[in-house]
């Protein structure tokens, strides 16, 4: 029988019941964190659904996008794939939870299906109102405040910040400080490639000053020992090799280029500038032979010589070559996926692809055959040339210089110089029409003088088209004048200011001018102005040493030119055939309607402005006017006469050591080719549409100062500090260098298949930073070997070895093996055999016998560097893209076929038997011993600590001590009864053995060094 009190309690226990339910579920609710987009469901929906429901039109199915917010969101014949709060109206997420095999998605065909971890993930992001995020990687860098942290003792710089504070959320501990021998160690290989020197060492451990550490880094990075270590990486990106890879992998010279990256991390050239220089060093306003050398990044790509290959085939492959590369290297994208397709990931279209090849498509270049380089100055030759300019600087303060003694003789001078009654009047004339064949940019200025940039062929034709009101022209006057924006303040565009004009051809329609008399202030040896007047292409005029300073010529006509209209009309082409870009960079014409125009010239030779500016008294002349008479004045003042000698004796020096004892390939510019998009890839195919020069379009786009992008547009774009990724790419991978990984593990791609950085705000604080201290490559390098997070141990707690095994908290240091080119280096430089000379060609150390075999068209053999050659650094090693040296392959070095941004790392039994077995490292093992043996004598403990301290910079422990005397003792005595096997182990390599050492013991002591240089430890940093 219910009672009412009976009832009343079952309703109150009822209710309770529902109370405390509700409280669970909103406890269970608020437990699930929060969803983001981009690190949660995009990653799911690029692995899982992109392929059919994404960029790429070709392939989607039903019409659905899921990798854009408004078609995602979108009703579609009464249904939405997402309703935002909605799981059960939400057609994905029925779609994806199907019982019907036929019906689920992906289907079964796919080959990947959803794991009810990330089905629950989308269920959440739905429930929580499926907010959206554009990728991580195109949203701009934002700085974000430092997050505090509890243990503010640990932190050494705001990096500490970001690793530490998340290490506290989750509960973790960073691992301890790591001792002083690992931290010299690890900032030696890190900074330099090499390891630390005995005495290196000691000078560390016994320095107890509060800034020692500081002291050091700033002691590694100004090492010349640094450009290199940097650059190892840099030629990996960039697939610098020795040989050209296609078919017969024939060589080719791009030594220079690799001294050139060196040099700059060594000066700490700016990133910025850096990239300016390389993607387009023949296109800056003011070139130089560096840059030039720089721009040859844009020819490091493989070619073709073989016979019979397609060349519209492989001027497509290497467009598609330099897309894959730039967009790798600055923006660690994907963008060569969309070669033949949309990208099935991300936003990159076909006509992106083809936009972004056509920033290239001016470079000139063989498409089938051998490639020609240039002659340029070696880095010696460089270093001379900056010293010579020194001193020119120096002269020409002098030549500048406002004195008593000139200003006497200069007022002097003036009043000889006012010009005669009867001189030749000038009028200058200014185009109105300016073509450069060649792709250079001609801007008329305010003067009437032509100034040129932009592109600089090697050759060109400038065609100038003019209407005056001057009726019966009998000459023209041609001035070259300096300018600040040219090489050697010009008047040319070659890199020492000079230039050569082949020839002046001037036609009235079809009547050609013909020249009776040419004369001129100035010429070169062997280049006199007649040249441009003598019917021969192969002639000219040319100005040397007078670069830098105003020249001109008179050309007096043999047939009077015909007005028309009362105008007077023509046009003019600048022939300019020599080549080496000594093409005009800024110049000017006049024209007089005197009789005989030159016998009435002045026979001083001044120029027009100046007589012009000598018509005025002095105090009524404009400041312009003051400075040209003085400049000129300075040019004859006898008084400067052995100045202007010095100068002259200079600049001839630099042209000779300009014209360059090595080649290299480099970037020229040329009238860029037309480039289509080709459907599927097809080069045969040209019904695609025509494109010009663009970045993808779902980026901020590039505005072109004048008409057509350029590949400098192209250059400032990946630097400006709206660019989204150049900064972050960059960063990422300096972080690389010095922990293992990146924040962003995927190195190479910054897209929808690319990972989530583990700490995005740390991100973009360093690539904000990075930006705002003016891409300063050494300031980055140095606050991320100061922070705490740099020096902590490599060694791994047991908790943190199961929940971290990847490190992704970076709650220690990494610890991997070194790069194939440090092991080598590694092992030279315990022995001592290091030769440490910077820069230079590739040389060729030990390799098997028979190894380029059949390396073919034509057949070669292999032929070892000798003496100090064979002794160099690694990075100078010789680097054939189809047989790399097999030291290299063995220890994971790239063929450098394309772009690499991140070495595998295996651990096989090849390297073992390359360390014992390779010439250079028994070599190496053997002049050990020696050293060894010359330091400690017979003492063999002594002598194993030795070992140890060379290579390892640490002393042996006790047990390893009793083994390696074990060792030791036991190959003594069976190399004692077998001294032609001690000899022969010691006779290995060309070094020749030091001294009267009995080779028995040698030979044992080599046996012991070889098995330390094989040691995990030896060939690990840590």
């Amino acid at each position: 029988m219910r009672t009412a009190s009976g009832t009343s309690s079952r309703m109150v226990l009822t209710l309770t019941l529902a109370v405390l339910f509700s409280a669970a579920s909103s406890l269970m609710e608020a437990a699930e964190p929060a969803i983001e987009f981009n690190r949660d469901v995009r990653p799911i929906l690029s692995d899982k659904c992109f392929a059919c429901h994404g960029p790429d039109k070709g392939q989607r199915k039903g019409d659905l996008r899921l990798d854009v917010e408004s078609a995602a969101l979108a009703e579609r014949e009464g249904r939405h794939a997402i309703v935002a709060g909605k799981v059960s109206e939400s057609e994905l997420y029925k779609r994806i939870t199907h019982t019907s095999k036929r019906k689920r998605m992906p289907p079964e065909k796919f080959g990947k299906s959803l794991g009810q971890a990330e089905i629950d993930i989308l269920r959440r992001w739905i429930e929580q109102g499926a907010r959206w995020q554009s990728h991580w990687s195109v949203i701009k860098p934002a700085r974000s405040e430092l997050p505090p942290v509890a243990a503010a003792e640990a932190v050494r710089n705001p990096i500490d910040r970001f690793i530490f504070s998340r290490l506290e959320r989750e509960e973790k501990k960073p691992a301890p400080q790591a001792d002083r021998r690992t931290l010299l160690r690890r900032l030696s290989f890190d900074l330099t490639g090499l390891p630390p020197l005995p005495a290196d060492v000691d000078a560390f451990l016994a320095d107890k000053a509060p800034d020692a550490y500081e002291r050091l880094v700033e002691k590694l990075l100004s090492s010349e020992h640094y450009g290199e270590r940097m650059a190892m990486y840099w030629l990996d990106l960039v697939r610098y090799a020795d040989t050209n890879g296609i078919h017969g992998d024939n060589h080719r010279e791009h030594t220079l280029y690799r001294d050139y990256v060196i040099d700059a991390f060594n000066e700490n050239i700016s990133f910025d500038r850096f990239t300016r220089e390389q993607l387009a060093g023949d296109l800056l306003p003011k070139t130089s032979p560096q840059t030039r050398i720089a721009s040859g990044y844009n020819r490091l790509l493989m070619t073709t010589r073989e016979g019979g290959a397609q060349p519209k085939e492989y001027l497509a492959k290497y467009a598609s070559d330099r897309v894959r590369n730039a967009s790798s290297v600055w923006m660690a994208s994907t963008m060569g996926c969309a070669e033949c397709h949309d990208h099935k990931f991300d936003e990159f279209t076909m006509k992106d692809f083809y936009s972004f090849a056509s920033f290239f498509a001016d470079i000139k270049e063989t498409a089938v055959g051998a490639q020609a380089p240039t002659a340029m100055p070696s880095r010696t030759q460089l270093r001379q040339i900056a010293e010579l300019d020194s001193r020119a600087a120096e002269v020409r303060k002098s030549l500048d210089a406002q004195t008593p003694e000139l200003d006497a003789d200069q007022a002097k001078w003036e009043k000889k110089a006012l010009p005669r009654k009867g001189a030749t009047a000038w009028t200058a004339i200014s185009p109105v029409g300016v073509v450069s064949k060649g792709g250079a940019t001609l801007k008329v200025l305010e003067d009437g003088s032509i100034i040129a940039s932009g592109a600089n062929p090697d050759k060109d034709v400038y065609s100038l088209r003019f209407e005056t009101d001057l009726r019966g022209v009998t000459g023209l006057r041609l001035e070259l004048l300096p300018d600040g924006s040219l090489p050697s303040r010009g008047p040319g565009r070659a890199d020492n200011g000079n230039l050569v004009l082949s020839e002046l051809e001037v036609r009235q329609g079809d009547r050609k001018i013909s020249w009776g008399v040419v004369t001129g202030s100035h010429s070169q040896n062997n280049y006199g102005v007649a040249g441009v007047a003598d019917g021969d292409p192969k002639s000219g005029w040319a100005i040397l040493p007078r670069t830098g300073a105003e020249s001109h010529a008179v050309f007096e006509a043999s047939n009077v030119f015909i007005a028309k209209d009362r105008k007077t009309a023509f046009t003019v082409k600048i022939h300019q055939n020599y080549g080496g870009r000594h093409t005009l960079g800024r110049f000017r014409f006049l024209a007089t309607d005197s009789a005989a125009p030159i016998r009435a010239e002045n026979s001083g030779g001044i120029p027009v402005d100046v007589l012009s500016a000598l018509e005025h008294k002095p105090a009524q002349r404009s400041p312009q006017q003051k400075a040209a008479i003085s400049r000129y004045y300075r040019s004859i003042s006898p008084r400067l006469a052995a100045a202007r000698k010095e100068l002259e004796s200079i600049e001839a020096r630099k042209q000779k050591l300009a014209k360059g004892s090595s080649k290299v390939l480099i970037s020229t510019a040329q009238k860029p080719r037309m480039m289509r998009v080709l459907p599927r890839g097809n080069w045969l195919d040209d019904s695609g549409e025509e494109v010009r020069p663009a970045v993808p379009g779902f980026l901020r786009q590039i505005e072109a100062k004048e008409g057509r992008a350029t590949r400098l547009d192209l250059a400032e774009w990946m630097v400006s500090k709206d660019n989204p990724y150049t900064a972050r790419v960059f960063v990422n991978r300096l972080w690389k260098l010095f922990f293992g990984r990146g924040l962003v593990k995927t190195l190479d791609d910054f897209g929808s298949q690319g990972s989530w950085p583990t700490h995005p705000a740390l991100l973009d604080w360093l690539a904000i930073e990075f930006m705002e201290k003016g891409w300063d490559i050494k300031h980055m390098v140095r606050v991320i070997v100061s922070s705490g997070v740099y020096r902590q141990s490599s060694l791994v707690s047991r908790e943190l070895r199961v929940l971290d095994p990847y490190n992704d908290l970076f709650a220690r240091q990494g610890r991997f093996r070194l790069d194939a080119e440090m092991v080598r280096d590694n092992a030279l430089s315990i022995s001592g055999l290091l030769v440490k000379k910077l820069g230079g060609n590739s040389v060729k150390p030990y390799q098997p016998g028979g190894y380029w075999s059949h390396l073919n068209f034509p057949k070669r053999s292999y032929k070892n560097s000798s003496g100090e050659s064979l002794y160099r650094r690694g990075l100078y090693t010789y680097w054939c893209r189809t047989f790399l040296h097999p030291s290299l392959l063995a220890f994971d070095a790239p063929t450098r076929e394309e772009c690499t941004a991140e070495r595998i790392r295996s651990n096989t039994p090849q390297q073992a038997l390359v360390l014992l077995n390779d010439p250079v490292y028994v070599e190496a093992a053997r002049v050990s011993a020696q050293r060894l043996v010359a330091e400690s004598g017979t003492d063999v403990g002594k002598g194993i600590k030795w070992a140890f301290r060379a290579a390892l910079a640490r002393p042996p422990s006790s047990q390893e001590a009793r083994l390696l005397q074990s060792l030791y003792k036991r190959h003594l005595r069976e190399y004692s009864r077998n001294k032609e096997e001690a000899a022969g182990l010691t006779s290995i390599g060309q070094k020749p053995v030091a001294g009267n050492l009995p080779r028995p013991e040698l030979a044992a002591w080599t046996s012991v060094m070889r098995v330390i240089l094989n040691l995990h430890e030896t060939i690990t940093r840590y």
